[in-house]
């Protein structure tokens, strides 16, 4: 199946970045976010980014940004990337618009990184067209794409968006529909003993990032992702674990509630564990 328009439903870090590879491959995306000015600031964050690229031998950001059309409304194309906020009601308000608007033949995907894709797809009447499509940030850079099969996705399914993960020059690595998946089954549970860590008094955040950058040879230490993922979406990650599994490994830190009550969610507010300019 070659999906020549793709609807992207929310502009932010993620959305923004989808709609940029999407269209950098080629394709017409349509880019919709219901708060207002956020499609503006997302075409501001893809030209940004597509200059950077392109100083690298990357394309012209003219040309891919000629392929993103915003729209002020959903409108009816062959795929949905929908990337809104991590919260349930809002996801399934999205997904059952789209499969008013939507062909029967059009599927239905969902970028998020924890909510049972199952869920979102019995509020449609096309479970076996509806899936997870979990990319990882920066988007543009990150190679894999975690293709999520809820209970009654199709094979058909599944090897559409495999083949489209590789047609965007990412790795497509599929899990089953599961809380978490894989990659925040794994991730999370990390992320929230390096936060006990701080809270514990055990090392100071820079101290456990640079452990685990030169301890595990990973490219950027815990805390310095959470902040880049945002506190508030790792809480909600790890209450949605946690609901779902039923173990208290997976309950969020005391540090992380208190860091997201105050308003200090990471990158995108300016603070988190650490400071931004």
């Amino acid at each position: 199946m070659r999906f020549e328009h793709v609807l992207v439903v929310g502009s932010g870090q993620m959305g923004g970045g989808i709609a940029q590879v999407v269209a950098g491959s080629g394709r017409r995306v349509s880019l919709y976010d219901a708060a207002p000015g956020a499609v503006d600031r997302g075409l501001a964050a893809m030209r940004k980014s597509l200059t950077k690229l392109a100083e690298k031998g990357g394309a012209d950001p003219d040309d891919v940004l000629g392929r993103v059309t915003p729209v002020d409304d959903l409108v009816a194309a062959d795929l949905m990337v929908e990337a809104v906020v991590e919260d349930p009601t809002v996801k399934e308000a999205v997904f059952r618009r789209a499969d008013e608007l939507f062909t029967a033949e059009a599927i239905l995907a969902s970028n998020t990184s924890s909510i049972p894709i199952s869920s979102l797809a019995a509020v449609t009447g096309r479970p076996d067209r509806v899936i997870g499509m979990h990319f990882f940030n920066p988007v543009p850079l990150m190679g894999l794409v975690e293709v999520v099969r809820g209970l009654e996705t199709s094979d058909e399914t599944a090897a559409a968006i495999a083949e489209l993960a590789r047609e965007l020059g990412k790795t497509a690595a599929e899990a089953q529909d599961f809380p978490g998946f894989v990659s925040n089954r794994i991730l999370m549970p990390f992320v929230n003993e390096a936060a006990y860590a701080v809270m514990e008094g055990v090392a100071d955040a820079e101290s456990v990032d640079t452990i685990a950058k030169l301890g595990f040879n990973h490219p950027i230490g815990p805390l310095a992702l959470a902040d880049l993922i945002g506190l508030d979406t790792c809480v909600a990650i790890m209450e949605v674990l946690h609901a779902g599994l039923g173990n208290p490994k997976y309950a969020p830190c005391p540090l992380l509630r208190q860091y997201v009550q105050a308003g200090r969610l990471g990158r995108k507010s300016g603070r988190g564990f650490y400071e931004y300019s």
